[in-house]
């Protein structure tokens, strides 16, 4: 039996209008310029704004765009998993909401939360499908309305976020290209260091929960970034090492877009030279699921067929975890 691989033929990001900036993040809480610019690397960051919006309200007009670009119907899409940390309700799934906004009525459709790593968590999710030759195609979205849970009288974290849309779309291939190998690690003992202290099961909300501000983003940044920084470099030299793969060899690194200290020493343990790592963190922030894909969105033109790519991410929980895929088409 040939063997299918999982492609992606089509990727599309969405970003709001409305751009916060560092200096109108100054005017808000103790901070300035340069010292967001200095810590993280970011300058601005779009943000979701207008009562009743949510994650769908920047998923869907990602999917949509998507769906028109690769001439794909809704009523062909078999599967969309949503990669999300800031869900439009606690059920169902913004992944079926999505899906409603779209017209896509034959497929199934599930949140995946893996904070950070969401989306390789489900791109590698969504491959598997793809590779048993159940499913022809597969949309994984990559979308979080960061600013819902972001504390704007907290400086240390209120910088660092933004919201964003994206969506890829997977089909098979019979040829050596797509999603080569992953490697995907997790330790529940992180979760200490980053997390949302209420809002869920353990601790319901409540007047008490608001009244202390236990629903907005909880980081201890050092940790956060030690952690980070080790784990996220380590994981991408592993999955070179596994392949045979060799820093000339890579054309592009695509590492998760939350500080700029952590991808330039991922980059530094691989290798790695500054013009082979896609970075756009200082216009958009740390976007948590959409990172990686809104690199890849805006790199798309400059990608070509047979590309040798390595994705990489890390977030709380903790988790991690690295791809290698080879791109699968040229620019359009």
């Amino acid at each position: 039996m040939t063997k299918l691989n999982a492609a992606i033929t089509g990727i599309q990001g969405w970003v709001p209008d409305f751009v916060l900036t560092n200096d109108i993040l100054a005017k808000m809480v103790d901070t300035s310029d340069e010292w967001i610019t200095t810590r993280t690397g970011i300058k601005e960051r779009h943000i979701l704004k207008g009562e009743g919006q949510g994650t769908s309200d920047l998923a869907a007009p990602a999917v949509k765009q998507l769906l028109e670009k690769t001439g794909t119907s809704p009523d062909e899409v078999d599967m969309l998993i949503c990669a999300t940390v800031t869900p439009d309700m606690q059920f169902p799934a913004t992944a079926n909401i999505i899906s409603d906004k779209v017209g896509i009525k034959n497929a199934f459709s599930f949140d995946l939360n893996a904070a950070c790593s969401s989306f390789i968590y489900a791109l590698v999710t969504g491959s598997k499908f793809i590779e048993s030759g159940s499913h022809k195609k597969v949309v994984i979205v990559g979308a979080d309305k960061m600013s819902s849970i972001v504390d704007y009288e907290e400086r240390q974290t209120c910088i660092i976020f933004g919201d964003a849309g994206t969506a890829v779309l997977l089909e098979p291939t019979t040829e050596d290209l797509g999603i080569m190998d992953s490697i995907m690690k997790s330790d529940g003992a992180g979760r200490i260091h980053l997390h949302q202290k209420a809002g869920g099961s353990v601790k319901p909300a409540s007047h008490e929960t608001v009244d202390a501000r236990e629903h907005f983003i909880y980081q201890e940044g050092q940790a956060v970034f030690k952690f980070a920084v080790t784990h996220m470099a380590d994981v991408s030299v592993e999955i070179m090492k596994k392949n045979n793969l060799k820093s000339k060899d890579i054309a592009y690194l695509v590492p998760h877009q939350a500080n700029l200290r952590i991808i330039e020493a991922t980059a530094r343990r691989m290798g790695i030279k500054k013009e082979q790592v896609m970075i756009n963190i200082e216009r958009y922030g740390n976007t948590t699921s959409a990172t990686i894909p809104l690199c890849l969105w805006e790199w798309d033109d400059k990608l070509k067929k047979g590309d040798n790519i390595i994705l990489s991410a890390f977030g709380g929980g903790f988790t991690w975890g690295s791809i290698w895929l080879k791109w699968a088409y040229d620019p359009k």
